[in-house]
């Protein structure tokens, strides 16, 4: 009974402490949970969630994304024969597809938020804040689009009212061209207000959202251009895919005035730090002080880093990797870069009676080359980090009338006669982690040490938008608005950068633009869209297993061995099909726009699939 009574006592007790403080005790804050007016007052904390928002930007082939850059015709896999089906697969209708209003959703929600709780910061701060929201979102609605075609355009929560009726929230697919100019007018809009960050490379400013504005308005205007040119215009009826032609001109002009603003008026500038061009090229995505690069990823302000040059290093150079060397380039991007003269890019293997053309030393064959290519590629006799990359496939040894190739499967071998016979790098065909191309990857490649270390890893950035593809843009809008002179202007800045005499193009054509597109932003997530949106992606990858483009192809070079003549010790190279490249690019017309998920279709009735799906 007295400890019935000991415990009412204490109880008692306790209620009456709590009832003396109540609102000390049961209203004071958590010290765990940051409150919406706590997060929206604090410069500190809002930009960490923009940095949060800025990290989930979308990107198909890019950030790094080393399977993806596989899967179109400038490289093949080489790694893991468990991902061998990115060499062996067709584009399926769900192909690049990208539908996130989550993320619409979550940034909606900080734009309410930051109208609404932050009252104690600066306006003008608030304002950028608010801007920069609306640039990712525009970002992203721009990443939906020229994937998918129109989509919904919503720009404020849809909260469910418990009603039992969700019809307000099934929102239609606005119109393609509806998008385009969505992004457009929300561009202009926050332009200005995103000018405090005009310092900045790794938040939006105002010629961030000029490079989004010229990239994606040259987008519009290609898609009004060339699809109205195909024999079968791809369309729906409420233009939720297919843009009238009749705008092609107004989207070209939007993308050459915000492409003139940012080369007239931003403080920036093409790298030009190396007398050597190869170099100069390469080291303008790796040096953070480029002043080329408008917007970019940065890991190392981001506190974490990636892991491309852990895949994709040489086989001989990787610091802690048995398992090195994914990507690989094909002999099909590594011929797109012309010659300082003028000529194609196609190498000279043989002469006009099909004899393999003797070279006196490895890199020979690429003499004279767009210096681009060395700052894209690592090709037979150069070097990464200051070492040689062993490319020798083998040896081609004279038979008195023919040359008989021969092959060791112990790489960095040495043959009878004391050469070598197999590089330490290869190319092997059909093997794993080791280049079936004849060629590695040197773009982005990090040439820090540790960067192919498991626990180290790479730092360097990935460029969202820079210089080089502002000159681009430019030259292809001033081309299709009928300003030959200004578009081959553009053109020949960026050829003279990669060694070309000054003017080496009299009249820029299309096809030119086209190329230099390719060679220019290699692996920057490009090259895919591109040939979307001009329309000839099913002309390029038509899945003919004879075809010069639907197929990889690879380059092997041979040490020959023919004691006492004069090529002996000399090099001849073969064209090859690399055995892993099973099958060719197939693009369909269906691909031209990615399906939309049947989860999304059945959640709103509202919604009109995408064509041939």
């Amino acid at each position: 009974m007295k400890y019935t009574i000991l415990r009412i006592l204490l109880v008692a007790c306790f209620i009456g402490v709590i009832g003396c403080d109540n609102d000390a005790y049961l209203e004071r804050q958590p010290q765990n949970i940051i409150g919406d007016e706590q997060l929206w007052n604090d410069p500190d904390l809002i930009q960490s969630l923009l940095a949060n928002y800025y990290d989930r930007l979308p990107s198909l082939h890019g950030v790094f994304n080393v399977g993806g850059m596989t899967e179109i015709d400038d490289a093949m896999w080489s790694g893991h024969n468990d991902q061998n089906w990115r060499n062996d697969f067709q584009y399926g209708y769900d192909y690049g597809r990208y539908w996130d209003y989550g993320f619409i959703r979550d940034i909606n929600l900080a734009l309410d938020n930051l109208e609404e709780f932050s009252t104690e910061i600066d306006v003008e701060e608030r304002n950028l804040f608010g801007a920069e929201l609306r640039f990712i979102r525009t970002f992203v609605y721009f990443e939906m689009v020229k994937r998918m075609g129109g989509v919904p355009l919503v720009t404020e929560q849809l909260i469910y009212d418990y009603s039992g009726n969700p019809e307000y929230l099934q929102i239609p697919r606005s119109t393609e061209a509806e998008v385009y100019d969505f992004i457009y007018t929300e561009l202009e809009a926050i332009k200005d207000d995103l000018a405090g960050n005009n310092g900045s490379q790794t938040r939006a400013n105002y010629y961030t959202a000029l490079a989004l504005e010229s990239r994606a308005m040259l987008y519009a205007g290609s898609l009004a251009r060339y699809n109205n040119l195909m024999d079968n215009p791809i369309t729906l009826p409420g233009g939720e895919v297919g843009i009238p032609a009749g705008r092609a001109n107004e989207f070209y002009t939007r993308s050459l005035a915000a492409t003139q603003e940012i080369l007239q008026n931003g403080n920036y500038s093409l790298y030009d730090e190396n007398p050597d061009r190869g170099m100069n090229f390469y080291e303008m995505l790796m040096d953070k002080t480029s002043n080329e690069v408008i917007f970019a990823k940065d890991f190392q302000n981001s506190l974490k880093t990636h892991g491309f040059t852990y895949e994709n290093i040489p086989r001989s150079l990787t610091e802690d990797n048995e398992y090195p060397t994914n990507l690989t380039p094909s002999l099909n991007l590594v011929e797109s870069f012309d010659y300082l003269d003028g000529s194609d890019g196609e190498l000279r293997i043989t002469d006009a009676n099909g004899t393999p053309i003797v070279y006196d030393e490895l890199t020979d064959i690429f003499a004279n080359k767009d210096a681009r290519l060395y700052g894209t590629v690592i090709y037979p006799g150069t070097t990464f980090r200051s070492t040689p990359v062993g490319l020798q496939a083998g040896v081609a040894v004279w038979n008195g009338s023919d040359y008989s190739y021969e092959t060791s499967q112990n790489l960095g071998s040495t043959y009878e006669d004391g050469g070598l016979w197999t590089g330490a790098d290869g190319p092997q065909d059909n093997a794993q982690f080791v280049s079936n191309t004849g060629f590695y990857i040197r773009k982005f490649l990090s040439n820090a040490s540790g960067a192919s270390l498991r626990g180290v890893a790479s730092e360097n950035w990935w460029p969202w938008f820079r210089l080089g593809e502002i000159y681009l843009n430019g030259a292809e809008a001033a081309f299709e608005l009928g300003q030959a002179e200004t578009a081959t202007g553009y053109i020949n800045t960026l050829r003279e950068r990669a060694g070309f005499p000054a003017n080496s193009i009299a009249s820029v054509t299309m096809e030119d633009i086209r190329n230099e597109r390719r060679v220019e932003l290699a692996f920057e997530d490009h090259r895919f869209f591109d040939l979307r949106r001009w329309r000839i992606a099913h002309e390029i990858w038509d899945g003919d297993e004879n075809s010069e483009q639907a197929v990889v192809y690879g380059l092997y070079p041979y040490r020959i061995v023919r004691p006492g003549h004069p090529d002996d010790n000399h090099y001849i190279y073969s064209r090859m099909r690399p055995t892993r490249f099973r099958r060719a690019r197939l693009f369909r017309l269906g691909n031209y726009y990615a399906s939309i998920d049947q989860g999304v279709l059945n959640n709103n009735p509202k919604l009109v699939r995408n064509p041939y799906h």
